[in-house]
């Protein structure tokens, strides 16, 4: 390794017990002195010549075996000597290889050379991760910032795990204990819960039946990521030391479960029109679409902020640098309101903006529902939200176009529909053989050009996941937030509110949009008051239900008891029958309810206030339901009283 590889680690503090502190080799770990740049010539003898570059598409000719999706570096040649470009095989055919590299190309030539690793891309897996800024390729972003400045300089890559970081060891197996891959050894506190210290996932492969024996583990005490934890033995006798980390491919869907099971159970998101009409159950999926500006980017925040689950992951594949940077520096001020902590310290983060390299979108996805399919394997609820999954099919796009396969509609790949599906099924809940359950819920924004929802990579999307949030540019521009489509979303999974009510808000909803229509054409005079009461009604539950203040503290954030007694009285009002004889009264009253029940929005369920305004919107003498027909229009100071009566 020249002068620009990352400094090789100190060792780990010795104690007196020179064993305890003994450190495992980063060959057994798992993940080799990839992390350091330059690979050596003993470990990496499989060595093949450039013999063509297009873009960051190098193709390849090997003499030994590669195969897919191994990792693989470009040497090159500069004069402060060689760097090493880090790249992936795409694709082999007879003795040629195309490889997409994640750095920049500029520089290498046909017959530089490239040696590949016979790994495949993994992710690191261990505790640290939490609270952490990762890139696509899993470099801590502050690690390398604090090092390399501002810019990132290419063929640097940084260990994903602080290897210096002491963690508090407690152990819950006992030598001579039968384990299987997945079965925890012992645990570290990280964030607000206990991060298990797993037998390693691949351990599993090529054995018959998958149990070792525990010969020896460490004491409770402190401990880095790197240390000796545990001895295992298999039935053929061969023992296997085993630290804190482990690695495992990121397109490869993680094993140690015992079985699926169907998401059942809704993920409270305290959104009311996501809870209520489109809810997303905990291990299910959802997709955001909708158009530049429409605040898909908000409705994935405000989720991660409110949902009820243990762990967020966030990737940022290829959006705007502002709105990640907005998240970088928003997270670790937002108070999570279950531990009244930052919210931070239950959050990942993958980052990869537009301006970084197009072929790590893919990488960061995959990054992301790894590390996301890891903590469901501690028996935790994760969300792992992807924006946006359409610059990761660009690059999918891009890619395919110089591989020169056949296109498909707009020139997308044809087996975009394959690999948006594969991503979405390793969300789910399964039971791990423990007996405890863990989810992975999967919500990834779509940005449709023009919001377009019928072009290929939003019907894809659309093919294989749970819930349908569809954002529209008009109810954005009328700052109706969220702007969710009521009648064009959809959700196939249970809602927290009674099914009965649901369907007489959502008739209300449909008809009001044809009245609304109709009055387009004919005006509010050619319309029938009975009409125009519908109208009046839908729009009561829009202003009133379906829209949130995201910046009040009650209204922003309803709880699923919240939403059930709030829309049984929804509900109850708009099946009332009005007997209005003029519009204009009719409108009034309208109007007068949907302020009352907006102020409603705003007391606190446990206050005394709450009761009083939920019987006044139900029982008060301005609500009751007929007018006497001959009764008089009210004069102007009168009804100037009556609106601003609350």
């Amino acid at each position: 390794m020249n002068d620009q590889s990352t400094a090789p680690e100190e060792p780990a503090a010795q104690s007196a017990d020179a064993a305890d502190n003994e450190v495992l080799p980063e060959a057994e770990q798992g993940g080799p002195s990839r992390w350091e740049g330059v690979p050596s010539d003993d470990l990496y003898a499989n060595e093949a010549r450039v013999v063509g570059v297009n873009g960051n598409l190098l193709t390849v000719e090997f003499e030994l075996p590669v195969i897919q999706n191994e990792v693989a570096y470009a040497i090159l040649r500069t004069p402060e000597g060689e760097l090493d470009l880090k790249a992936e095989v795409i694709r082999v055919r007879g003795r040629y290889a195309d490889l997409q590299v994640f750095e920049d190309t500029g520089g290498l030539a046909v017959g530089d050379r490239v040696r590949f690793t016979g790994e495949l891309l993994s992710v690191e897996l261990g505790p640290g991760l939490l609270a952490r800024i990762f890139d696509g390729l899993q470099n801590p972003l502050e690690d390398m910032a604090a090092e390399l400045g501002f810019f990132l300089g290419r063929g640097r890559y940084f260990k994903p795990l602080d290897r210096q970081k002491l963690w508090d060891f407690t152990p819950v197996a006992k030598p001579g204990d039968m384990l299987r891959p997945g079965d925890t050894i012992g645990t570290v506190p990280e964030s607000v819960f206990d991060h298990r210290i797993m037998v390693p996932f691949s351990f599993e492969a090529g054995e018959d039946d998958g149990n070792y024996r525990l010969v020896e583990i460490k004491p409770a005490g402190s401990y880095t990521v790197n240390q000796n934890m545990a001895v295992l033995e298999d039935e053929h006798g061969e023992r296997r030391t085993i630290s804190m980390i482990q690695t495992w491919p990121v397109k490869i869907p993680l094993r140690g479960y015992t079985e699926r099971l169907k998401p059942a159970e809704p993920m409270v998101t305290k959104v009311r029109i996501i809870d209520t009409f489109f809810p997303v159950a905990l291990g299910g999926t959802y997709c955001v679409p909708g158009p530049f500006g429409a605040g898909k980017t908000v409705i994935q925040q405000i989720t991660s902020r409110h949902a009820r689950v243990d762990v967020v992951v966030l990737a940022a594949c290829g959006e705007r640098a502002g709105e990640v940077v907005e998240t970088i520096r928003t997270f670790p001020e937002l108070e999570d309101p279950r531990t009244g902590r930052s919210l931070m310290e239950r959050t990942c983060i993958i980052c990869n903006t537009s301006s970084m390299p197009v072929a790590a979108r893919e990488a960061s996805v995959y990054t992301a529902v790894t590390i996301a399919e890891y903590y469901r394997q501690m028996g935790l609820n994760v969300l792992l939200l992807a924006d946006s999954t359409s610059r990761w099919a660009q690059a999918l796009r891009e890619m395919s176009g110089r591989l020169e396969e056949i296109p498909g509609e707009e020139a997308f790949p044809a087996y975009l529909e394959s690999v948006i599906a594969s991503f979405y099924e390793r969300g789910g809940v399964v039971r791990l053989r423990d007996g405890s359950r863990g989810s992975v819920t999967i919500g990834g924004t779509v940005s449709p050009a023009g919001g377009n929802f019928e072009e290929p990579v939003t019907q894809s999307t659309l093919k294989v996941v749970g819930a349908f949030h569809g954002l529209s540019r008009e109810r954005s521009d009328a700052r109706r937030y969220p702007a969710i489509e009521p009648l064009e979303s959809w959700s196939k999974y249970t809602s927290v509110v009674d099914d009965k009510q649901l369907r007489t808000a959502r008739q209300v909803l449909a008809k009001g949009r044809e009245v609304g229509q109709m009055m387009k054409v004919l005006g509010e005079e050619g319309t029938p008051i009975e009409d125009f009461i519908i109208y009046l009604k839908s729009e009561f539950l829009d202003s009133a239900y379906l829209q949130q203040d995201a910046y009040d503290k009650v209204d922003g954030a309803s709880d699923e008891e919240r939403q059930r007694r709030m829309f049984a009285c929804m509900t109850e009002l708009l099946e009332r029958d009005y007997g209005f004889d003029s519009k204009d009264r009719a409108r009034r009253f309208f109007q007068r309810l949907t302020q009352s029940y907006r102020d409603w929005n705003r007391v606190p369920m446990d206050s005394p206030e709450f009761t009083s305004l939920e019987e006044k919107l139900l029982n008060r003498e301005e609500l009751r339901e007929e007018k006497p027909s001959g009764e008089r229009e009210p004069r102007p100071a009168q009804q100037a009283e009556e609106v601003g009566d609350v």
